[in-house]
């Protein structure tokens, strides 16, 4: 467990670091990340699931990232009174091009684990983040 809280004290500040390298703000960044994981474009109400949001600040973090020019807002075909959000292609390129050497040195760190061991790691964290969004329900509905 003590690991597990230095590992997230790490990316806490990583993830920071690179929202300050990037000049936006940590929660842009993470909903930029999480965007660039989606098959395609998302409403705003899917962002707010996705980043723990209320609904409103998810609409003021879209507006955010639309103006900075990471964000598309398109017409839903299905539903032309609701808009989707995409990643701006200069987005992936600008956030693309900085984790260009973070993710070389997250590489590198899995280098010496074997295709077992890979599993495992990956396993670990994918129950990790859905402890951390249950939790992270519990904790909301409790305030």
């Amino acid at each position: 467990m003590d690991e597990s809280q230095r590992h997230y004290a790490a990316y806490v500040l990583f993830n920071q670091a690179m929202a300050d390298h990037l000049q936006i703000h940590s929660t842009d960044l993470q909903c930029v990340a999480l965007l660039d994981l989606e098959s395609g474009p998302v409403s705003t109400g899917d962002i707010a699931r996705l980043t723990g949001l209320t609904p409103g600040s998810a609409t003021r973090l879209v507006d955010r990232l639309e103006k900075a020019g990471l964000v598309v807002r398109h017409a839903d075909p299905a539903d032309r009174r609701r808009a989707l959000v995409s990643l701006a292609p200069s987005a992936r390129e600008r956030i693309g091009t900085a984790w260009d050497l973070p993710s070389q040195a997250f590489a590198e760190a899995l280098e010496g684990y074997g295709d077992a061991e890979l599993a495992v790691i990956a396993d670990y964290l994918h129950r990790a983040a859905a402890v951390g969004r249950a939790q992270a329900d519990r904790l909301a509905k409790e305030s």
